[in-house]
């Protein structure tokens, strides 16, 4: 009987991933503990999560690619009217306008699109395989486009380039040509003006704050100044778990969100470092296996949207908190604290477990 139970619990994950991502999570869970200030309520609160996001995980590593190649349209077409619907009726918090009351819960839609859009995307380029031209990776950037611009209205620029990575991770996987990819960064590049002028206030400053956090210490720039003197103050071997004086003295902001790469290395210093930097790499390398190897084109371009899409969640964090990147607002993933994340995280790793268990299933 309890054999059949846990092969019923195992069946369709991987367990290479999970357990990598199990190291994560109980990693994410130690540092949180110090960052928190040694609050088993903020442990509590994050196992809760963490059983909600493993439970999606599992659930989206039941579900055939085939399924999922269904929902696609469905999800897009949702994601994008709770979208339009969020500058009307949302709730409005610290000036941004990103949550919407159903009455019984309150849902963030962009989160939602994080795996709306790559779904999408892999969806088309799969419908039309045979016969893709250039029109079709413009439509697929207009799908990209949409909302992205949406998200990046409500204020939620960290979000934004998170579904918009997602999205063009897919473009690219699909065949987009170099010429062209090298023509939009031209372009890109050529629009700079014109973008910082759309920007808002707050995301120029945060630019100019990158380039000298120095010009407003205590304001603006005080974040990367704290975080960086976090990272080089951990040195090769760090000062010891709870033993970082950043955080506990509470220097460092945000230290159990955004800035919980800060705590890590000052505790666990470079060596500390390496030991993250290879467990993400090894969930990554995972990934684009699972990807090279899936049986049809829509699995192939989701499962490396979802894997390069975990390399930027990581990429960013990392240079934010390193000073090189601006402050947006992206979580050090699987290790920051918080359940929309991990959920949508986790969610994305189920999808990859569901593309490597059930391709001879989709062969046949």
């Amino acid at each position: 009987m309890i054999d059949r139970l846990i092969a019923f619990l195992t069946r369709h994950l991987d367990p290479f991933l999970a357990t990598v991502v199990g190291v994560l999570l109980a990693l994410g869970l130690v540092v949180l503990f110090s960052a928190s200030g040694e609050s088993f309520g903020r442990i509590g609160n994050q196992l809760a999560n963490i059983v909600i996001a493993v439970t999606v995980m599992w659930i989206a590593a039941n579900v055939a690619p085939q399924h999922l190649l269904r929902f696609a349209v469905p999800v897009y077409v949702v994601g994008l009217v709770l979208l339009i619907c969020v500058p009307l009726f949302g709730d409005e918090a610290k000036g941004a306008k990103r949550w919407l009351d159903l009455g019984v819960t309150r849902i963030q839609p962009s989160e939602l699109m994080k795996i709306g859009v790559p779904l999408m995307l892999a969806w088309y380029f799969d419908r039309y395989e045979a016969i893709l031209k250039l029109k079709d990776y413009v439509i697929g950037a207009i799908v990209l486009a949409v909302p992205v611009l949406l998200i990046a209205m409500q204020p939620d620029l960290g979000t934004a380039i998170l579904v918009a990575a997602a999205g063009f991770f897919v473009l690219f996987l699909a065949g987009l040509s170099w010429k062209v990819l090298a023509a939009i960064g031209i372009a890109a590049a050529g629009s700079l003006p014109l973008l910082w002028g759309m920007m808002h206030d707050y995301q120029r400053q945060r630019v100019l704050t990158l380039l000298d956090p120095a010009q407003d210490p205590l304001g603006r720039g005080y974040h990367t100044i704290q975080s960086t003197i976090a990272l080089g103050s951990g040195g090769v071997f760090g000062k010891g778990w709870l033993n970082g004086t950043q955080a506990r003295l509470d220097f460092l902001p945000e230290r159990t969100t955004d800035f919980i790469f800060a705590v890590y290395s000052e505790e666990f210093g470079l060596f500390g470092n390496m030991i993250l930097l290879v467990l993400f790499l090894l969930v990554i390398g995972r990934g684009l296996y699972i990807s090279a190897n899936a049986s049809m084109l829509f699995s192939r371009l989701l499962a490396g949207a979802v894997t390069l899409t975990f390399f930027t969640y990581a990429f960013v964090n990392m240079g934010m908190v390193s000073g090189i990147l601006p402050v947006v607002g992206v979580p050090l993933p699987l290790i920051s604290y918080g359940g929309t994340s991990a959920v949508t995280l986790l969610f994305g790793i189920g999808i990859l477990m569901s593309i490597h268990t059930h391709k001879r299933l989709v062969t046949t």
